[in-house]
């Protein structure tokens, strides 16, 4: 059962991934305006630190979390 969920699983995910990848193409020939606009007044940086500082705070919480859990498996043991 769960080999079956996971297929039907994996060929909708492949089926909306081809969607994406052809909804992208026609826009091949546009170009962003918003990311000019960021970039030509300077606050494409802002926004770039602003992501930076989100992931890295992620990813010290994840580290964090992984070494609590592992002390309290190691106390349990």
């Amino acid at each position: 059962m769960v080999k079956i969920c996971s297929r039907v699983l994996f060929s909708v995910f492949a089926l909306m991934l081809s969607v994406f990848v052809c909804a992208q193409d026609s826009l091949k020939n546009e170009k962003p305006q918003m990311a000019d606009a960021l970039r030509s007044s300077g606050k494409i940086y802002v926004v770039v630190t602003v992501l930076v500082i989100i992931l890295i705070g992620l990813f010290l919480y994840l580290v964090n979390t992984d070494r609590k859990i592992s002390r309290i498996e190691k106390n349990i043991k």
